[in-house]
């Protein structure tokens, strides 16, 4: 059963505004949102918070909105759904705070502006980011050298990023209904984006930015290796041990992805004040939550300080709660 004193900081927990159609969107990529969470409002999330354990849920919105070209719609709904956020937060202090969402990011004016604001004005905790932008042959991965004005500013704030995987369909359809985007490939846009940062030096070179992977990073972990051998062999500049540090110098959230084995894993290959808790909610249900906290209940059993490091005490200390 899980611990009825809420305690849990939930650093991966969404916002679904009714202006984004959040049922339509999850059918598009071939997801479900429990009907019970929609239409999404506070009481929604305050509810399951309360099942759950979570005393404080970083509120974000989903990857890759505010959807839409470079322009003025765009930095108006990133500045409206950022206001909500912040009014969000405010009308319940203590039980909500969020990570600010940015317009387009090929719009680097915008992007800037957007970042004072929620930063400085709004008081986000910080911002979101998508594993990459644009579509088709136009996208770009989070570390290409357009969005670098972007990563100065959030190096020069020191500033929290939370890194998600876009929502982007494979080049061949997803191979069963019940294996949709979000299950197999956002993972995989997690890791590609966190693997771009590390190979293309960026993850180095804005040392200052705190980026959290979303899902433990998805197959980051695993992977990682490979990419220190084979990356290193096609002509990145690090060597094998320093593509592996930097690797291990992210953030990753539990959200959906806490297992013996996935956590066995995570102990080997990261230290544990690298691990925040996180829930995906309302994507998923108060069910789905409860059956991954209770594996990584389970797994620091025997090691309460750890458990509390994980559950609360590390998004405590990275956020400056």
């Amino acid at each position: 059963m899980d611990d009825p004193q809420p305690t849990r900081v939930d650093i991966h927990h969404h916002i679904f505004p009714t202006s984004i159609g959040k049922a339509a969107l999850s059918m598009n990529v071939g997801w479900q949102t429990p009907a019970e969470n929609l239409p999404w409002t506070p009481e929604v999330s305050l509810e399951a918070m309360d099942k759950l354990g979570i005393r404080l849920a970083v509120l974000s919105m989903p990857a890759g909105l505010p959807a839409g070209p470079v322009g003025h719609e765009n930095r108006k709904s990133a500045r409206e759904f950022n206001c909500l956020g912040s009014q969000i937060s405010a009308g319940h202090p203590g039980r909500f705070a969020f990570f600010a969402c940015m317009p387009n990011l090929f719009d680097i004016q915008g992007g800037l502006d957007e970042i004072k604001f929620a930063l400085d004005e709004l008081e986000a905790c910080g911002v979101v980011l998508s594993s990459s932008y644009g579509e088709g042959p136009e996208a770009r991965y989070i570390g290409d050298d357009a969005f670098d004005p972007i990563w100065e500013e959030l190096d020069r704030r020191a500033a929290v990023v939370f890194l998600h995987g876009a929502q982007v369909p494979s080049s061949t359809p997803y191979p069963h209904p019940y294996l949709g985007i979000p299950v197999t490939e956002v993972p995989n846009e997690t890791f590609k984006a966190a693997a771009h940062l590390v190979v293309s030096g960026k993850k180095r070179r804005f040392p200052n930015v705190k980026i959290i992977l979303a899902h433990l990073g998805g197959v980051t972990p695993f992977l990682a290796p490979r990419v220190a051998v084979l990356s290193r062999h096609m002509g990145c500049p690090l060597s094998h041990e320093e593509i592996l540090e930097d690797f291990k110098t992210f953030y990753y959230d539990t959200a959906l992805s806490t297992h013996e084995t996935t956590l066995a894993a995570m102990q080997a290959f990261i230290s544990a004040d690298r691990i925040l808790f996180g829930s995906d909610f309302p994507a998923v249900s108060v069910e789905m939550v409860q059956w991954f906290s209770r594996n990584a209940e389970d797994f620091y059993a025997s090691n309460d300080q750890q458990r509390d490091a994980v559950m609360h005490k590390n998004a405590e200390m990275l956020l400056q709660m």
